[in-house]
């Protein structure tokens, strides 16, 4: 197993109280595989990816990165991890530092790992040949590329340090959808060139089916759901990814008349005081009085699927 994540806890301190952002979160992600994360939007699945990364610290759980818990590390301890885990961020153009060339941005990684500086300009060019681009856009600025190509520029950045797991963080929802397909068939494309491993976070659940090999659902900080990706969207347990499979658009007018969307009554809790019990049962269509009280845990509910409603 390249990455294990034990009761992951992630809390955010603010004038008003915790913000219980991930809240005992675990799983699993086996060399060369997919396993997508998603969610609504605000239910923790960027700051899992972060902190699993160590951008922000765990307040409590483990993390542990081919065989090595790699929680407590110094930065300076991190490094070598640093180089072997990466990360594709959501923003396109927040993430690329506007004052730098492209193959500025993309040869930094290598100077901060310290690859030979005679490598830096041929590494360069092929990186930006694998993801798309040509190597005479080395010496242009970030504003001078659309969304899209943006996007292969964070991407052949994460890929210039040879990493084995990239967290790919919404890596297609601030494209247009034509180019999002480019974008998902490349990270394939590289996966089995590279022999790449994903944690692909998307809210997108088309996309996350088409690229996952298992898909963990998200929600209010924790996972309700966890099964290979055929199986989850052919048998979904927890009555939110129900309501989450239930809302995907689909694009056969006939076939979308035959669809009942299962809605969600209410507001999604507040992570800053969640709800007692199962955090779902506030917005449930299936609420039992038992739900504002037991214990919640994911649990195999047969053919490796987990799932944390009891009464499923």
């Amino acid at each position: 197993m390249l990455l294990e994540v034990k009761n992951l806890k992630k809390y955010f301190d603010t004038p008003a109280g915790k913000i219980h952002s991930v809240d005992d979160v675990s799983f699993m992600i086996a060399k060369g595989e997919t396993l997508g994360l998603v969610g609504e939007s605000g239910c923790g699945k960027t700051t899992t990816g972060r902190t699993i990364i160590k951008l922000y610290e765990p307040d409590y759980g483990k993390i542990i990165f081919d065989g090595q818990d790699i929680t407590n590390l110094t930065a300076k301890e991190m490094l070598p991890y640093r180089k072997r885990i990466q990360m594709i961020f959501q923003d396109p153009y927040a993430s690329l530092n506007p004052r730098m060339t492209v193959g500025d941005i993309v040869r930094e990684p290598m100077i901060i790992h310290k690859f030979p500086k005679d490598e830096h300009a041929d590494r360069v060019n092929k990186l930006l040949r694998l993801v798309g681009l040509s190597s005479e856009q080395a010496s242009r600025y970030p504003h001078e590329f659309s969304g899209g190509q943006r996007q292969r520029i964070g991407i052949a950045r994460a890929l210039a340090v040879e990493p084995e797991l990239i967290i790919c963080d919404e890596p297609i929802s601030a494209l247009d959808v034509s180019i999002q397909a480019q974008i998902v068939n490349m990270l394939e494309d590289l996966q089995q060139e590279l022999g790449l491993t994903y944690l692909f976070i998307a809210h997108d659940l088309s996309m996350v089916r088409h690229i996952s090999t298992r898909v963990a659902v998200m929600y209010l900080g924790k996972i309700v759901e966890l099964a290979e990706t055929d199986e989850l969207y052919s048998r979904p347990l927890h009555p939110y990814t129900v309501s989450l499979l239930s809302s995907i658009p689909v694009p056969d007018p006939d076939e979308a008349g035959k669809k009942n969307p299962v809605a969600l009554e209410g507001e999604i809790p507040s992570a800053l005081n969640p709800p007692s019990g199962c955090n779902f049962h506030t917005r449930c269509p299936k609420v039992r009085p038992e739900c504002k009280t037991l214990d919640t845990i994911l649990q195999d509910e047969g053919n490796n699927h987990l799932c944390s409603c009891p009464f499923v």
